[in-house]
């Protein structure tokens, strides 16, 4: 349940290529990078607080980058949060009452998923919401 920071540092830097690819004005560039700030700043206190993982924190501001300060960011943001409720209660109820197969149980993912002193692998919800967002961006219209 580790977001590898190159993951992070690949989506910072395709951001940049592609930006400098399609003439991306410099003002575009700040709103873009506004919108990582908004994201990203709020999502270290949460770490540092000990509520997120520092990959989670890395991981959103990355795919923030790439939507920038607009409406898509907001809902980028709302989606995040309520997918990641929906994994956390799923994953406590499955870790308090779940009867889960042997077969499961030997699986090391599987076993890590459901130990309870594990924290929640927030990367899932991070990424559907990205995915479900990013076609209503405009990079999305650029295909």
């Amino acid at each position: 349940m580790t977001i590898q920071n190159r993951v992070s540092v690949l989506l910072i830097a395709g951001f940049a290529l592609l930006a400098i690819a399609t003439g991306m004005p410099l003002q575009d560039w700040g709103l873009h990078a506004l919108g990582f700030a908004l994201v990203f700043v709020p999502c270290f206190l949460f770490f540092a607080f000990g509520w997120m993982g520092g990959g989670d924190v890395k991981f959103i501001g990355a795919i923030a980058l790439w939507i920038g300060y607009s409406q898509e960011l907001l809902l980028f943001v709302l989606l995040v949060a309520v997918y990641g409720m929906l994994l956390t209660l799923g994953l406590l109820l499955m870790r308090q009452n779940a009867v889960v197969p042997s077969v499961l149980i030997r699986q090391e993912w599987f076993a890590r998923l459901h130990d309870t002193k594990s924290g929640i692998p927030y990367g899932i919800a991070i990424s559907i919401a990205g995915l479900q967002v990013y076609s209503s961006t405009s990079w999305f219209q650029l295909i």
